[in-house]
């Protein structure tokens, strides 16, 4: 079966319906990832089927549960959540973040080749990293454990804002140590088409008495 192939059937598994010209700039990625691949090690996973199934399709299985006007995506590394997101869904604002400048050096080709209107890249340390607006969803594919991510990112959150942590195996102990003032609305379980392991999507957000301190 061929990329375009895989790439349809997978979205039909997941449910989601995009244009023949959303489908072939996901494929148009994938073929930036493999060039970019080949000096900068943007990813370990080389076969373009895995590549189809571990980054694009995995990426796209967050989309029915994300409803943001701004998403953030923290660590983005190749652009993964964040580049398979804003394709999908054009009329939400996303960033990507890393603070590999090599990395950042490829988001920036790919927006610039892929015409990406509604996505921005930072080369900064997330924790240090300050913008005027906030982010309704804040996400993470492999940047830390639960609570590191959630503590170093707090300050970009916006008010009833909700931050999204994919992981592999329900992250029953990393929800244990979430920091004060933060729950776990949701963990998602997640089917992905081609991929055999655990996938899970953990929603947190403020409790209701922190939420109102950041309010007032």
């Amino acid at each position: 079966m061929n990329t375009a192939d895989q790439l349809q059937r997978g979205l039909l598994a997941l449910g989601l319906t995009l244009a023949p010209e959303i489908q072939q700039s996901l494929r148009d990625y994938l073929a930036l990832i493999e060039k970019w691949n080949r000096v900068y090690n943007l990813t370990a996973i080389r076969e373009p089927g895995k590549m189809v199934s571990h980054h694009l399709l995995d990426s796209l299985a967050v989309a029915p549960h994300l409803h943001a006007k701004r998403l953030l995506d923290v660590g983005s590394g190749a652009g993964l959540p964040g580049i398979p997101l804003a394709l999908a869904q054009p009329a939400m604002q996303v960033t990507l973040l890393d603070s590999n400048h090599k990395k950042a050096a490829f988001l920036n080709q790919a927006v610039m080749e892929l015409k990406l209107k509604n996505v921005a890249v930072c080369a900064e340390r997330v924790e240090s990293w300050h913008t005027d607006q906030r982010f309704d969803v804040i996400i993470s594919r492999a940047f830390s454990d639960m609570g590191e991510f959630v503590r170093m990112t707090q300050h970009l959150l916006a008010p009833g804002g909700m931050f999204a942590a994919m992981k592999g195996l329900h992250p029953y102990e990393e929800i244990d140590k979430l920091p004060p003032g933060f729950k776990v609305k949701q963990v998602l379980p997640l089917a992905v088409p081609g991929l055999d392991g655990a996938r899970h999507l953990a929603l947190i957000e403020m409790d209701a008495a922190s939420l109102r301190e950041r309010v007032l």
